[in-house]
């Protein structure tokens, strides 16, 4: 209940990015996959944002 107001870190919100990417990728594979790869890639720029905020 006290968690309702935290405010979500930096990582957290980077995670939930990552995790939006990739299911979005996903979807896109059997339909376009030139879109696809480019939410891959987009993906793997906040995976490296969140291996720098861990350094």
């Amino acid at each position: 209940m006290f968690g309702l107001f935290k405010k979500k870190s930096e990582k957290e919100k980077l995670q939930e990015k990552y995790e939006k990417l990739m299911k979005e990728a996903y979807d896109l594979s059997t339909s376009n996959r030139k879109a696809s790869d480019g939410k891959y890639a987009e993906a793997d720029v906040v995976l490296k944002q969140m291996e720098a905020l861990d350094k």
